[in-house]
């Protein structure tokens, strides 16, 4: 029997409703649906992605748990936030605006949902002048939680034998702040923004994965995709990685589209500042930056940080920049890595511009008043 996690569900008529939908594929010969485990095992012939898109098309999700070998313990994944650049935008850590009434910012309902799916551990990537703000706006309340670390991502963290180019003061980007944690991080572990909401269902999937499966042939990862209606704004144009994957859900390639919006029924990019506009096939899957990787992704941004300067330091001193998609690319280019995208279909909500924050608190009040959160998250 295939055992698989199933997200999305929460009642008895979910789990009903899911076991009914797989029952139906051809080839499924047995199906058993735990809501108390979310967790679903089925007999048969019917292949991997036929579950999987069968489980989603009734409106859950759904990944395959590998079997881990007799007596391998499996530690268990930490959250690592990136949040150096956190209330730049604002002018200040303490300027940031909160979402709700009881003063919670996005972050708290990321952590919220982080440590419901079972994160015991996270790992905070600031600048180290921002530390006591930082504590003040919400470190010490998690710290009271779940244990809380802190990694600084420092311009002059850089391999020896490279200097820092006068006049920079841009960081090196998404993947030296992810190495910052290089001294902290001995496991597997998930990485985030800091001022995203993800929704409920990208924890418990991430966090269900990297506890069932690990590296074997290639170094294996995951991220959460979202449908990309599920993640624009009313407000104006969006920069999104747009995700192509194989019949096994695996990535194939992210293509970065810096201006997608609605027109009209349909979403489109443009390339040529708005002369010309090709659409994007609707519910086309994107990253919004959550990723889950073994502890030997830490190894290869180490690695690949020294060659990425001797290539980009002297061409584009004051602007390169180490991104994280672009190394988990290169190793998907080697071959020696693979990545499983796990779909939400929750909506993600973010302030890119001022008139979102509106959205956001309207969205987080539904939410209350739904019953998914209550209304002191601490």
């Amino acid at each position: 029997m295939e055992q698989y996690t199933v997200t999305g569900m929460s009642c008895a008529a979910c789990s009903a409703h899911v076991e009914k939908a797989v029952s139906k594929v051809p080839g499924v010969t047995s199906c058993s649906v735990s809501l108390l485990t979310n967790s679903m095992g089925v007999e048969g012939t019917a292949s991997v992605q036929e579950i999987i898109t069968a489980v989603e098309k009734a409106g859950y999700g759904a990944s395959k748990k590998e079997s881990v070998e007799m007596g391998v313990k499996m530690k268990k994944p930490v959250l690592v936030i990136m949040a150096a650049g956190m209330g730049s935008r604002y002018g200040g850590l303490k300027q940031i605006d909160p979402v709700d009434d009881q003063g919670h910012i996005i972050m708290d309902f990321s952590l919220y949902d982080a440590v419901k799916a079972g994160f015991e551990k996270v790992i905070f990537v600031i600048k180290k002048e921002n530390e006591k703000d930082f504590k003040e706006v919400i470190g010490d309340r998690i710290a009271k939680v779940v244990q809380v670390e802190y990694a600084y991502q420092d311009i002059a963290d850089i391999p020896e034998g490279f200097a820092v180019p006068e006049e920079r003061t841009k960081p090196w980007g998404t993947g030296h702040a992810v190495r910052s944690c290089r001294e902290l991080v001995d496991g597997p572990f998930v990485v985030i923004n800091a001022d995203d909401y993800y929704g409920k269902s990208a924890f418990s999937q991430i966090y269900d994965y990297l506890t069932t499966h690990k590296d074997g042939e290639k170094m294996d990862y995951a991220m959460v995709g979202y449908v990309l209606e599920n993640t624009l704004t009313e407000n104006g144009h969006v920069a999104r990685g747009v995700c192509t994957t194989d019949d096994l859900s695996h990535l194939t390639g992210i293509t970065e589209r810096t201006r997608i919006e609605r027109r009209g029924d349909e979403t489109a990019y443009t390339e040529d500042e708005g002369k010309t506009w090709h659409t994007i096939p609707a519910g086309s899957i994107v990253s919004m930056n959550l990723w889950g990787f073994t502890e030997s992704f830490m190894k290869e941004l180490e690695k690949g940080f020294a060659p990425f300067l001797e290539k980009n330091i002297s061409a584009n001193p004051l602007k390169c920049e180490y991104f994280l998609p672009s190394v988990v690319n290169g190793l998907l280019e080697e071959g020696r890595a693979q990545v499983t995208v796990l779909k939400s279909y929750d909506r993600w909500y973010g302030v890119t511009y001022k008139e979102d924050k509106q959205t956001v608190m309207d969205a987080i009040r539904k939410m209350k008043e739904d019953g998914l959160y209550p209304e002191k998250l601490w």
